[in-house]
């Protein structure tokens, strides 16, 4: 079994691939935690703590991620990052190597998700706040005057489409009155 002292210089190639990941290093590391997980088990302990080169792995492909194109321009970002690491803390355990020798692959989909599952919290933590706001101010001019340019523009995006709804089932209510 590979212990967390011996597994700190394993996997990084040199000092620019600082953040390289030895697939078949962190396969080995997975195997070897799975086995002391199903060890701990079987003697009905708390599930161990994970090493640290798998921690440290986790982080890295988070912290990676989050710069790509799709991820970057987001302010919680490192909520992004920490909801990703503690999804794949969460499920290490559940690696099977039998199905895949990539855990790479595996734990990169998993922090994906994880990403998106946060912004679409996120985005609908912003559009309760922009309805809070429309409920407790009179105009769209008071609106505008608190948030600055870029938000007033979200603002709009997201809460203006729920205004022509909200027309459009008047007026067809107000037929479906007169006739």
């Amino acid at each position: 079994m590979i212990q967390n002292e011996q597994l700190v210089d394993l996997g990084v190639q040199g000092n620019n691939m600082a953040d390289y990941i030895n697939n078949p290093t962190f396969l080995q590391a997975l195997i070897d935690y799975k086995k002391l997980c199903n060890d701990y088990l079987n003697a009905e302990k708390e599930k161990p703590t994970v090493p640290n080169y798998i921690a440290e792995c986790f982080m890295k492909i988070a912290n990676n991620l989050s710069y790509r194109a799709n991820f970057i321009n987001y302010t919680f970002k490192d909520d992004l990052i920490s909801d990703g690491i503690e999804n794949c803390l969460l499920y290490a355990h559940k690696f099977d190597e039998s199905k895949s020798s990539n855990p790479f692959a595996y734990f990169t989909q998993i922090i994906y998700y994880a990403f998106v599952r946060r912004i679409v919290k996120e985005k609908k933590q912003t559009k309760i706040r922009y309805k809070m706001m429309e409920v407790y101010f009179e105009s769209d001019s008071d609106i505008k005057m608190m948030l600055p340019d870029d938000k007033y523009q979200t603002y709009l995006k997201m809460v203006a489409p729920d205004k022509k709804k909200e027309k459009e089932k008047l007026k067809n209510n107000l037929l479906k009155f007169m006739r």
